[in-house]
């Protein structure tokens, strides 16, 4: 299964406090696929930095350059589904150009994108990403 982490879902898995840990555990186990382009990986360096420090930030995004399940994704076009908060569009544009199962995300911004016909992007919320990899 290939998917497109919202940075605040990677951000929340990553502490071995979280609840939500399993999410990163399976991701360093190879049991999904995590599809990024340059921008989602700026973004996830930028807020990585700000909530803990540059050592940290560096840290985790030397982990996902050198797992394999990490998918490079070069994004070509970009569609502007989301209107209002124009910086999420990089998590779509990454799932189309990876023909991602699931974006995941609890942001109210991808809702919209239940309406969008074409190209069809599924949503799903971090609680339902947890179960499914508990299945």
């Amino acid at each position: 299964m290939r998917v497109v982490l919202d940075t605040n879902v990677l951000l929340i898995s990553i502490s071995t406090k979280s609840r939500y840990r399993p999410i990163f555990d399976a991701l360093l186990k190879g049991k999904f696929e995590l599809a990024i382009s340059n921008e989602i990986l700026s973004e996830y360096l930028e807020v990585f930095e700000r909530k803990a420090n540059a050592i940290v930030a560096v840290n985790i995004i030397e982990v996902l350059l050198n797992v394999e399940n990490v998918l490079r994704t070069e994004v070509f076009f970009t569609w502007g589904l989301i209107k209002e908060d124009e910086d999420d569009n990089k998590f779509v544009d990454c799932a189309i150009a990876a023909n991602a199962k699931y974006i995941v995300s609890n942001d109210r911004h991808f809702k919209i994108l239940k309406d969008v016909e074409f190209p069809k992007i599924d949503v799903i919320g971090i609680e339902e990403f947890l179960e499914l990899l508990s299945s």
